[in-house]
């Protein structure tokens, strides 16, 4: 990439909108009208149309010291899908709009852009419209998305029922311990001008920058015929995310430590730092691997997925939401996710 620098300012807000999104592509035979007119037109015929939304604020939620544009592009994208696919529905378009300070070149948002479309062809999504202005210091992104289900289909939060299964997909705690490198690191390079040292930590790095939706899964649930009770998507931690289930649907839980999965150099490198894998993935978030529940009669073809693993059981109410040691101790399960609002 050169050096070259664009001013936003010489390109004016049509330009720029013109420039960013030349390149855009429809891929969904669902978008009637797409950017260049007030709003998009959107037709899903019969399904049932699901839409969420979110908001990333520089300093918030990321750091642009360690982040790369593209990848934060990329999870820009990623993390609103996954809200989709966390109702058991499938993404279609996205709307996105930024606010910007003037710190930022057009090719700088050339690149935070190459992350967007990268996901939006990942996950075929069109983005459909959005806006930009000028934002006094950070970035700022929001990023809403729209997406489809048949008739009744979607999954909820308050549908988990005494004796079914709690179940995850993939491994937990390792985003967290992505983000623990990224910030140890980036204190260094502030006091001492020392290149990061990363240590080698490809995956659980890759976690944090770069997270992918589930799509999979829920493609599986269709084949299998599978109908979670409840789902959602783990952005704030396993603790906290299973304790909103439990709420909304008004039961009790119990959780296995021993059920949860780790992946092996998440664990290696946690132990390094004297951190508990357990607590990464109980408080860490930011893995957005879906939470959710079956009935007991689907027990076999969960368990055919090695890519799901069962870490519990719902319980009454009365019985409170519970974790288990290795050592076999009971304990109160708590929520001490993440909270951006501290």
């Amino acid at each position: 990439m050169s050096n070259q620098r664009t001013e936003i300012a010489s390109l004016g807000e049509f330009g720029l909108i013109d420039h960013l999104t030349k390149n855009n592509e429809i891929k969904q035979s669902s978008t009637i009208l797409s950017i260049g007119d007030d709003a998009a037109v959107i037709d899903h015929g019969g399904m049932q149309t699901v839409i969420s939304t979110d908001l990333l604020v520089e300093g918030i939620h990321f750091d642009l010291s360690y982040t790369p544009l593209k990848h934060l592009g990329y999870k820009s994208v990623v993390v609103n899908i996954s809200d989709i696919y966390a109702m058991n529905a499938t993404p279609t378009q996205i709307v996105l709009s930024i606010a910007i300070s003037n710190k930022f070149s057009v090719e700088a948002l050339d690149e935070f852009y190459e992350g967007v479309y990268a996901a939006c062809e990942k996950y075929n999504v069109d983005l459909v419209g959005g806006d930009t202005t000028t934002s006094q210091r950070g970035f700022v992104i929001s990023v809403t998305a729209i997406g489809e289900v048949a008739q009744n289909k979607f999954v909820k939060r308050d549908g988990a029922k005494p004796n079914d299964l709690i179940c995850v997909s993939g491994d937990l705690g390792a985003a967290f311990l992505g983000l623990t490198i990224l910030e140890r690191e980036r204190k260094i390079f502030e006091q001492t001008g020392a290149q990061p040292d990363l240590e080698n930590q490809t995956y659980i790095v890759g976690r944090m920058l770069k997270p992918e939706a589930r799509k999979d899964v829920v493609d599986y649930f269709a084949e299998h015929n599978i109908m979670p009770t409840s789902m959602m998507d783990i952005s704030d931690g396993l603790s906290s995310e299973l304790l909103h289930i439990c709420k909304q649907s008004n039961v009790g839980c119990v959780l296995h430590e021993e059920k949860i999965p780790f992946n092996e150099d998440m664990k290696d490198f946690a132990y390094k730092l004297e951190l508990d894998p357990t607590a990464c993935a109980l408080s860490g978030g930011e893995d957005y691997e879906l939470l959710f529940t079956i009935s007991q009669a689907d027990y076999e073809k969960i368990n055919e997925n090695n890519g799901l693993s069962v870490i519990g059981y719902i319980t009454e109410a009365s019985e409170g939401k519970n974790i288990i040691t290795r050592g076999g101790n009971k304990h109160e399960l708590v929520a001490q996710g993440w909270n951006h609002l501290k």
